[in-house]
């Protein structure tokens, strides 16, 4: 275990930071207060209110009694659970040499509303004046602690004999932890004499932000008693790491031993249906937050709308927004971005519209969603208007993001050279999905030239993917250059590079399917392949033909076309055909970017069976519906 000793510097007067009219003592004879110390030890502890705390306050001082040490001790600390931490400080600096409970509850009053420099300053203060920690002012101190400070204070944890305190532990884990070192983390919890439920909760907060989450769970299970904050601990960071089915899963166990979710646990759940796309659980979550009578808070209702935009139900979203009351920009930039994401250019821009007219400052998320809905249309005019916007009136510095809206903008709109050329202008280092964004711009437009420009530029910097590979090929396919297309199969073959596979998912009666190409591992299979050959029969019918110069593998025809026919979309839609009422909407995520084969199928199957069909894929959504989709083709 590292321990660094560190030098610490004195540090000066301090001050507070709003004016503390508390009562001040005069010098005239006091008469006896007519309540013991003890009793009023009482009332002070009771206090809920600052008013409740002047007026004890201004009769001890009218009693002589405000330089009593335990009345004294208990105002300070009072005032700052009333969130007065100006009275507080005021308070302990009118105490003539304050001790160690003075210094400990000034400190943790600082470190819990996230005065961290100041709780530091005032702990160097108390060793300065030569007043002795103790084990609870380790515990209040070490949560204002980085990692480097917190090996000092661990140094001197154990110098004082404070190290094997269970509080002191606890906050040396969750040092070491938020500090990334897991292995010191773990070996502090391992020699723990006593686990509480706070150490077992800082130690899967440790696994799980670090995305060790297995080993997080085996810590979880082994908890006997748990309480909602190790429940949210762990739902959360399944959440935060994309596998929101154990997310959910988790959830349902939470609810089925009647423990009561918090606004933690509600916004991970919804993180974790707008993940899969599964607007059902969702409502269920919603339908939950009304029954219970759970205040919608400003967090949850944003939530909500995100997961309803994410989940293809726009209707639902904006009427949650449109229930906001004083909308933050979060908000705002939640129904925008919702709305760019599925294409619908004139919502966002009207929105944006609404929201400056009352006086809210749009940020750099605002100006994603903006440019993300112009370049969903391709409207490069209008891209380019926001993308100066942005800088010149809001003076707001374009970050990678913003670069690859406007990439994607021209570039789908065959501007290669100036998104080229905008890409070389940055001053900031283009990162490979922003070279993506250009090289399918390239397959899109059958520019070989610059694709393959591109591709020897990420495989030279090592940074090409599966993608880089299966969009070059695509590039060569397309022109008729099938040497090329050997080529790249070759070296996918050499260097061990394999095609991320696809997996699509649908929501049917709160069961969330998934299926990847070719499955057969669903129940169903014998129904959804039956399907599946009378929608080719439906298909055939309607003229569709193959694109097998999508494939990539080196296969016979035949063989090209039944890969096809089994991607996971196509199941997917299959599953939904014989699991959901005629004429009823059919939604699908898909992990990748939907291929131009899919595309045409998903377009027809909507003509032919009168279903709308909304699939997200990884760029955007496409709502399909009597032959058309939303993107126009475009995407």
């Amino acid at each position: 275990m590292p321990c660094v000793t560190v030098s610490f510097q004195s540090p000066p007067v301090p001050t507070t930071n709003r004016s503390s009219p508390l009562p001040t003592p005069s010098a005239a004879p006091k008469p006896r207060h007519p309540l013991s110390p003890d009793r009023l030890a009482s009332l002070i502890d009771k206090c809920k209110s600052t008013n409740q705390l002047l007026q004890i306050h201004a009769s001890l001082i009218r009693y002589g009694l405000d330089d009593h040490p335990i009345l004294s001790f208990k105002l300070q600390r009072c005032y700052s659970s009333v969130g007065r931490l100006d009275y507080s400080s005021s308070l302990f600096e009118r105490t003539q040499n304050p001790n160690v409970f003075f210094y400990t509850s000034i400190i943790h009053g600082h470190a819990v509303n996230n005065f961290h420099e100041r709780a530091l300053d005032l702990y160097v203060r108390m060793l300065t004046q030569g007043v002795e920690p103790n084990a609870f002012t380790f515990s209040a101190v070490l949560k204002s602690c980085p990692l480097e400070l917190g090996k000092a204070l661990h140094s001197q944890a154990l110098k004082f004999g404070c190290d094997s305190d269970t509080y002191v532990r606890t906050a040396l884990v969750d040092v070491y932890a938020k500090g990334g070192d897991v292995v010191s983390a773990r070996h502090l919890f391992d020699t723990m004499p006593d686990r509480s439920l706070v150490s077992l909760t800082a130690m899967i907060t440790c696994y799980s932000k670090h995305g060790d989450l297995d080993e997080g769970r085996l810590l979880f299970d082994a908890t006997e008693e748990k309480d909602v904050v190790c429940w949210n601990v762990m739902i959360d960071g399944y959440a935060q790491h994309g596998r929101p089915n154990e997310s959910l899963a988790l959830f349902r166990q939470m609810l089925a031993l009647k423990l009561k979710p918090n606004e933690v646990t509600l916004l991970a759940v919804l993180s974790a249906c707008g993940q899969l796309g599964a607007v059902a659980s969702g409502r269920w979550v919603h339908s939950y937050i009304v029954n219970h009578r759970i205040q919608l808070s400003p967090h949850v209702a944003t939530a909500l709308v995100d997961m309803y935009s994410k989940c293809g139900s726009l209707e639902d979203a904006r009427l949650v927004f449109d229930s906001i009351q004083d909308k933050d920009v979060v908000a705002w930039n939640s129904m925008i971005v919702g709305y760019a994401m599925h294409g619908f250019k004139k919502d966002a821009l009207q929105l944006f519209t609404n929201m400056c007219s009352r006086g809210i400052q749009p940020t750099d998320i605002t100006f994603i969603g903006i440019l993300t809905a112009c370049a969903h249309a391709g409207s490069v005019s209008e891209g380019k208007k926001f993308f100066n916007l942005m800088r010149e009136q809001y003076q707001l510095s374009p970050k990678i993001e913003h670069y690859g809206c406007m990439v994607n903008l021209l570039g789908r709109a065959g501007y290669l050279d100036e998104a080229y050329e905008l890409i070389q202008d940055m001053k900031i280092n283009p990162d490979p999905v922003l070279w993506g964004t250009l090289l399918g711009a390239c397959r899109l437009h059958g520019n070989t030239k610059l694709g393959e420009k591109i591709a020897n530029l990420l495989l030279s910097q090592n940074l090409a993917n599966s993608g880089t590979y299966v969009l070059l090929s695509n590039i060569y396919a397309a022109s008729g250059n099938f040497n090329g297309v050997a080529k790249v199969r070759a070296l996918m073959k050499e260097t061990g590079v394999q095609k991320e596979p696809g997996c699509s998912s649908i929501e049917v009666n709160n069961r969330v399917h998934e299926f990847l190409a070719g499955d057969l591992r669903h129940p169903k299979r014998k129904e959804i392949y039956k399907m599946l050959d009378e929608m080719n029969m439906w298909l055939t019918a309607h003229g569709y033909v193959p694109q097998t110069d999508t494939v990539l593998h080196d296969i016979a025809e035949s063989e090209k076309k039944r890969s096809l026919e089994v991607h996971s979309e196509k199941l997917a839609i299959a599953f939904g055909l014989i699991s959901t009422q005629p004429r009823a909407t059919i939604k699908i995520v898909k992990n990748l970017r939907v291929c131009s084969d899919c595309h045409n199928v998903t377009k027809l199957l909507s003509k032919i069976t009168g279903r709308r069909i909304v699939v997200r894929d990884r760029n955007r959504f496409h709502h399909f519906e009597n032959g058309l989709c939303s993107c126009g083709d475009n995407w």
